[in-house]
């Protein structure tokens, strides 16, 4: 079930939520979960009165945080071919679906994220400065070196580390909810809490656990699978009998959305629906994003070895999600070229700036290692400190 903007744009009544006036989320369950919703072709046309609610600053404010993870990405991946950072993990091709779904938030909701989602940490106000620094694991690092590269933190911002258990965040992101759900019981504001896993994840005893835990408790959480096609070297077609992911959801009796994971405006309204269901108390949500993982898994792993790369090629270059933006943005005037070009020259000065920083910062002190064990380091730790400081 392809969405048909142009027959459904004309039927939103005025003043009400932007979804409204399409007929995707007025269909059946298992519609939802077997369709697709998309609202801007891989050309950058939409029909006429599907975008009415989007405000140029939010779309060009959409098109910077894909264009920043994209940056970051290459020159991190960069960074590690030169050997100056261990191990990275990039979302190339997929930052459409980590910016569109994470711009749906409120500052005062939490993200549980998965590999892909720094950008989304990037997005809601993480300092670039604390990401690189996590990579490199020096100093500066609020982990202190303790945790491989791509495990960021921030706390300031509700973005909770990444483990890389695959779907061990899952029920984390369900109990995170379910808390909110008690807090809301006694007059505290309604918060939602966002988790993110990959269509691996799905295969996962703790994505059925959190599933049924959700769907039970009503707890105001959403849940986004990033479908990039690939759990690693397993492709889609062996990882589930199932026609589509988000179907899993509705015999746990979660509304299920499947999305165009590539068209970041599509991906912003359907988590926009799916954050307001969660805070006015409505239940979770599993929403599908469907996209592909044009990169490697990681800067550990050669995708020629295992799977066709002329598909890949398609992905890269028809249905790149920032191409999709430019171009919208270009027919309809509020991201010009030359501004287009002036915004990635901004963010590629300020990425080089911020790695140079980083890369020069000393490693954490030596002490820093019997710290944040216990409240108080106990003899046995400062003995073994010691033994170490003196073998240096």
């Amino acid at each position: 079930m392809n969405a048909a903007p142009d027959a459904q744009a004309a039927e939103r009544p005025r003043g009400g939520p932007p979804w409204d006036g399409f007929d995707y989320f007025r269909a059946s369950d298992e519609d939802k979960a077997l369709g697709l919703f998309r609202l801007v072709e891989e050309s950058g046309a939409a029909a006429p009165g599907a975008l009415d609610w989007l405000e140029p600053e939010l779309a060009r404010r959409l098109y910077r945080g894909m264009l920043t993870i994209r940056i970051v990405d290459a020159r991190m991946m960069a960074l590690q071919r030169q050997g100056r950072i261990s191990f990275y993990g990039e979302a190339l091709g997929q930052e459409a679906a980590v910016v569109g779904s994470a711009a749906a938030l409120e500052p005062q909701d939490w993200l549980v994220p998965a590999l892909r989602e720094a950008g989304a940490g990037l997005f809601r106000g993480m300092a670039l400065e604390s990401y690189v620094a996590q990579i490199y694991g020096n100093a500066a690092d609020v982990t202190r070196g303790r945790q491989m590269p791509c495990h960021p933190c921030d706390r300031a911002n509700h973005y909770v580390v990444m483990s890389s258990c695959v779907g061990s965040q899952i029920p984390h992101a369900v109990g995170i909810a379910m808390g909110m759900k008690l807090q809301a019981a006694q007059g505290r504001p309604r918060e939602v809490c966002m988790g993110y896993m990959g269509d691996g994840a799905t295969s996962e005893a703790d994505f059925h656990v959190a599933m049924n835990f959700a769907g039970v408790t009503r707890a105001p959480v959403v849940l986004v699978c990033q479908n990039n096609q690939w759990a690693i070297s397993t492709p889609g077609s062996l990882q589930t009998a199932s026609p589509t992911i988000a179907i899993k959801g509705i015999g746990y009796g979660i509304e299920s959305l499947r999305v165009d994971g590539n068209d970041v405006c599509a991906v912003y309204l359907a988590s926009r629906y799916a954050v307001d269901r969660a805070r006015r108390g409505a239940g979770p949500t599993f929403i599908e994003l469907l996209t592909y993982r044009v990169s490697a898994h990681s800067s550990s792993d050669d995708p020629s070895r295992y799977r066709d790369e002329s598909v890949t090629e398609v992905w890269r270059q028809e249905r790149d999600p920032l191409r999709r933006m430019e171009r919208l943005g270009a027919a309809r005037g509020w991201l010009p070229p030359a501004d287009a070009e002036a915004m990635a020259a901004s963010i590629e000065e300020e990425v080089r700036a911020v790695i140079a920083a980083q890369e020069a910062t000393p490693p954490p002190a030596l002490e820093t290692l019997i710290e944040d064990v216990f409240e108080e380091p106990t003899w046995l730790l400062r003995e073994q400190l010691g033994a170490v400081q003196r073998g240096r």
